[in-house]
């Protein structure tokens, strides 16, 4: 049998990146998958790639469009929040727009979803809800990334007090933490940086202790995990995958 077998899962920020693997995996193991994302293009073309999965456009800021979300997918067995945005800078580089757009995506929009799935969780007594937070975070500083770990170590304290708060009602709330993934995303920001591509690139690289960057694929695993009745008894964890990065 299928690891996710029997379970109804959906997803944020599933056109790219982790989001995207993670989808394609959860699917490949049998999970009734409902998967979002704000970019209509890379809701079409997951369509190609997990044509029997129901994708959709979702804005994870609009309070309207996550409600939506929740009626069109009913209750599900699995939650993962995988939204988020990164900005590059120090504090004295962050305004308060970029400060205010960062809690709104990487955080709130973590609110907006779990106060809506939560609640039918809690009445089947059974859920897992999966938070997307970042080794830079409380556990780890990295240049030019301060409101970006603001964020996740807020989605730390969150997870934990969902954790918490709902560990008696079976409902499970874990955070997945990685470091340096190979993603569009991170080529888009390396790409954006001043100076040679290589070069930067390979500064990314040089400070993972296993010397290369982490596929989506191999946090899409962890997820799958933490999806799964492998994990039932796994909650409150910020679950470090960063090749050896906060070592």
């Amino acid at each position: 049998m299928k690891r996710l077998s029997g379970k109804t899962m959906f997803i944020t920020a599933a056109g790219a990146g982790i989001g995207r693997a993670s989808a394609i995996a959860c699917a490949a193991e049998g999970a009734k998958l409902f998967a979002s994302d704000v970019d209509p293009k890379l809701v079409d073309a997951l369509k190609k790639d997990i044509p029997e999965a129901d994708c959709f456009v979702v804005d994870a800021t609009s309070n309207a469009a996550i409600a939506d979300a929740r009626k069109r997918t009913g209750p599900v067995d699995v939650l993962f929040n995988c939204a988020g945005w990164v900005h590059h800078g120090t504090i004295l580089q962050c305004t308060e727009d970029d400060w205010d757009r960062s809690f709104d995506l990487n955080v709130k929009s973590m609110w907006r979803t779990i106060t809506a799935y939560l609640p039918a969780m809690l009445e089947r007594q059974s859920g897992s809800i999966i938070n997307i937070a970042s080794a830079a975070s409380s556990f780890k500083a990295a240049p030019n990334r301060s409101v970006y770990a603001a964020t996740k170590a807020a989605v730390i304290g969150l997870t934990k007090s969902v954790a918490i708060d709902f560990a008696d009602k079976n409902v499970r709330c874990n955070a997945v933490c990685p470091g340096t993934v190979d993603t569009p995303s991170l080529r888009d920001r390396i790409a954006a940086l001043p100076g040679d591509y290589e070069k930067n690139y390979q500064a990314f690289v040089a400070r993972q202790k296993l010397g290369r960057l982490a596929t989506a694929d191999e946090i899409a695993h962890l997820i799958v995990y933490l999806a799964s009745d492998e994990s039932t008894f796994v909650t409150g964890s910020t679950a470090i995958i960063d090749g050896g990065w906060s070592i």
